[in-house]
């Protein structure tokens, strides 16, 4: 990804108009940013994201019934099964799909490209900070997460788990992730399909400025093992919007080449090859039931919450379907 020498702060929106949704913190990225501790970042995403929910009318995340368990001290009394408590004289709380134990896995892109920024910080300091977030509300949720965060290999690796210290390990390993060279999205999902061996859910953080077909290829395996698989990905405004308008000297980050350009004479060639590559990683996602968002490193961070809750919602609703459909009749049978 070219960068440019020039400090050229643009705003943006995202691609389509698509705005924010309305969150409980309001935090700008430039003010979070400048807390330095990335723990406390996503404290204060997730405090605010939790209060604003508090504050609707939205209830809990669970999206179908399963089972029973019995109740325990603590628990929400708004799911006591009183019908049953007539019958059995005795407690049980209604256990949903999505309360049942959930196994993370956050794959951050820290390749060269994410080291592209036009504001005070880079996309991959942004792809940090949305990966601690979702690890600091899941584990409020006592769901396992783990890492990997990659360049051309695994620079770190944390398996999903569930325990006392485990998110700070692995806050402390988002934090001392270093910048890597180029991209490849294979080696981080490969360890993810050899050592992953229960379903869970992988999301993906990163530029994904890699050949489609890679992309399609590495992302099928994980949906083949019943995966659910979630793409985040990550921009800067700039290239969003590729709003440079003098004459510069760029340099491509992961290849170091240099290379002097008049904006306003590649701007066209560049906005339909940016818009051709997403519409075929929007074609490759849906053919293969991944849901798939973009965050521009001028978004709130809660987005990303927000992002994560609507997949999963998503996800229940088809499970709530697959369960509730007819059974099909077998061709030839009465």
């Amino acid at each position: 990804m070219p960068q440019s020498r020039p400090d050229d702060k643009q705003g943006a929106a995202l691609p389509g108009g698509r705005a924010a949704p309305r969150t409980g913190s309001f935090i700008e990225p430039s003010t979070l940013m400048r807390i330095k501790n990335l723990q406390m970042r996503a404290k204060v995403v997730v405090d605010g994201f939790l209060s604003g929910l508090h504050r609707s009318p939205v209830h809990g995340f669970s999206v179908e019934f399963t089972e029973y368990r019995q109740y325990s001290p603590g628990d929400d009394l708004r799911f006591l099964d009183w019908r049953l408590y007539a019958r059995s004289d005795r407690y049980y709380i209604k256990r949903f799909e999505d309360e049942t134990n959930l196994r993370c896995y956050l794959l951050v892109d820290l390749s060269r490209s994410m080291g592209f920024h036009t504001l005070a910080y880079d996309k991959a300091e942004y792809a940090k900070t949305v990966a601690a977030t979702l690890a600091y509300f899941l584990t409020l949720q006592r769901d396992a997460v783990g890492l990997v965060a990659f360049d051309q290999g695994i620079r770190e690796y944390l398996p999903a788990r569930f325990r006392a210290g485990h998110l700070h390990r692995l806050m402390m390993a988002l934090e001392h992730a270093p910048a890597g060279t180029s991209t490849d999205l294979a080696a981080p999902l490969e360890q993810i399909a050899r050592t992953a061996r229960k379903r869970g859910l992988v999301v993906l953080l990163s530029d994904l400025l890699a050949p489609i077909e890679t992309i399609e290829t590495q992302l099928g395996q994980l949906r083949s093992q019943g995966h659910e698989v979630v793409v985040i990905r990550i921009l800067d405004p700039a290239e969003i919007n590729f709003g440079f308008r003098d004459e510069s000297l760029f340099f491509d980050l992961e290849s170091g080449r240099e290379l002097y350009v008049d904006p306003t004479a590649v701007r066209v060639d560049y906005q339909r090859r940016f818009a051709e590559h997403a519409r075929d990683l929007a074609r490759a996602c849906n053919d293969l039931g991944i849901d798939r968002y973009e965050l521009a490193t001028d978004q709130p961070l809660d987005r990303a919450l927000f992002d994560l809750l609507n997949s999963r919602m998503r996800r229940g609703r088809r499970f709530a379907r697959r369960r509730s459909a007819p059974a099909r009749p077998v061709a030839g049978g009465r």
